[in-house]
């Protein structure tokens, strides 16, 4: 799980800080036994600090053992310069954490702390309660959930495969911009890299290919070949295509990924349907893997939204566009070609349970290469969807609520085939109003998770420094 720094804050007078020592730790006994239970790995400053130096060696302390993110935890009432000194080593995000103890006067350190930091330009969190309470310790874990996915994406590097598709300017992004405001380098690639090597596996390990070409035979619910735009050969080469990505970011030590595809693969070469649905799996060909996330079009800041999503909810995150609103069923459409992880055909992790619901149909006429469109309809939940997006150049989020729905199997059939019905899809019951996410949603590509995550969301906001807009 996740690395916690604890520091708790005393009284800078000695006879207080040697009374009330006992009752201190015991405080912080009860936090560090509960975060421990939750799985994570805590990491506690050696003595509760009452003096300038104790407070500059528990900052320290945190440093050098790299936590992900430092509590301040207060029971009773500590010195505020004391947090101030400790927030010049300690790693952030902090969390100012007041434990609910009346005969002492806790919360008031911890505002007069949490005041300093604010004096000084120093970022925090403030929650107050009691830790035994689930709602007040679910707050702490969500804390903890968003801090942990800031240091995750810190410092991890995104695979562009191509440049800007069709002229969309919300898919790309500067390098210089990235590194500024989330710490992630890029790295543009070729998409002739893809083609050179899908070719070379294809001519020298055959093998390879054909017992992917096999698995697939057996376990995808149906493979509708149509002698034309999908044919054995034309989804051999997806497969390929698949394998070659997946060894690109392996070896080029890619964390996640784009794919421009359109025009010149998709025209040329096949479409990235299979290789973009299997990088976002759980599982491929060869068995279980951590998914990578890999966004079609090279949408850059999907792609994010995506990696953010993936810190947070530990599973598939889906990419798709906003495509239509059915009025008669007050549900919007969300469809893109192949983008869905075959994992939102049945929720799960075991391919055996998705992959029954999978259909493997020809690409239309958008897509002269051909290609198997990788057909499902999202399994029924309750969703939190986001997307990154920038005003004026600065990046903001916008954050929402749903619900996937899906109806008998006549009306679903129904409903798709309006729109792109060899496409996957989501039927999303918004929770706001369609006027309303038009107005404020900030371009075509939406993504979202299984589960609520709004809270988390907005932390992780607020510590990029960035805006955030529930719609």
């Amino acid at each position: 799980m996740s690395k916690i720094g604890i520091i708790t804050f005393s009284d800078g007078r000695p006879h207080v800080h040697q009374e009330l020592l006992a009752m201190n730790l015991k405080f912080q006994e009860n936090l560090v036994k509960k975060l421990q239970q939750e799985g994570h790995e805590v990491i506690v400053a050696d003595e509760p600090p009452w003096t300038n130096q104790l407070a500059v060696a528990a900052g320290k302390k945190m440093q050098l053992t790299g936590v992900d993110c430092t509590i301040f935890n207060y029971a009773i009432w500590a010195w505020p310069h004391f947090t101030v000194l400790a927030a010049q080593f300690a790693p952030g995000p902090f969390l100012c954490l007041s434990n609910i103890n009346p005969g002492y006067p806790g919360l008031v350190g911890m505002m007069a702390s949490s005041g300093a930091l604010d004096n000084i330009g120093i970022p925090y969190t403030r929650i107050s309660g009691d830790l035994n309470q689930e709602s007040t310790f679910k707050k702490v874990n969500c804390f903890i959930k968003a801090a942990a996915c800031l240091k995750q994406i810190q410092g991890e590097t995104f695979g562009c495969f191509g440049g800007r598709p069709m002229g969309m300017y919300t898919a790309t992004s500067g390098t210089d911009s990235w590194m500024k405001t989330f710490g992630i380098d890029t790295e543009h690639i070729d998409q002739w890299e893809i083609v050179r090597r899908s070719e070379f596996l294809l001519s020298q390990n055959p093998k390879k290919i054909e017992q992917a070409f096999q698995w697939c035979e057996k376990n995808i619910g149906s493979i509708q070949y149509d002698g034309k735009q999908l044919t054995p050969e034309i989804l051999k080469k997806q497969i390929a295509s698949y394998y070659a990505v997946k060894e690109l970011c392996q070896e080029m030590h890619l964390d996640f990924c784009g794919i421009k595809g359109q025009p010149e693969l998709t025209n040329n070469f096949c479409t990235m349907d299979v290789a973009e649905a299997f990088m976002n799996d759980p599982y491929d060909f060869d068995g279980p893997k951590e998914p990578i996330v890999c966004s079609t079009e090279a949408d850059m800041d999907a792609a994010l939204t995506m990696e953010i999503f993936k810190k947070l909810a530990k599973t598939p995150v889906l990419f798709a566009d906003v495509r239509h609103w059915h009025e008669d069923y007050q549900i919007l459409d969300l469809c893109n070609s192949g983008e869905h992880a075959t994992y939102f055909a049945g929720a799960s992790f075991d391919f055996r349970d998705n992959l029954p619901r999978v259909s493997f149909l020809p690409e239309g006429f958008y897509f002269q290469a051909g290609g198997a469109a990788v057909h499902h309809l999202a399994h029924p939940g309750k969703v939190t969807m986001a997307r990154l997006g920038r005003k004026n150049g600065n990046y903001w989020m916008a954050i929402m609520t749903g619900e996937f729905l899906q109806f008998d199997e006549k009306t679903n059939q129904e409903i798709m085939t309006r729109t792109q019905i060899e496409w996957p899809h989501a039927f999303c019951k918004l929770d706001t109003s369609i006027d309303r996410f038009i107005e404020k949603f900030p371009c075509n590509h939406i993504h979202g998770v299984y589960g609520h995550f709004v809270e988390e969301l907005k932390l992780v906001c607020e510590f990029l420094g960035i805006h955030w807009e529930i719609i």
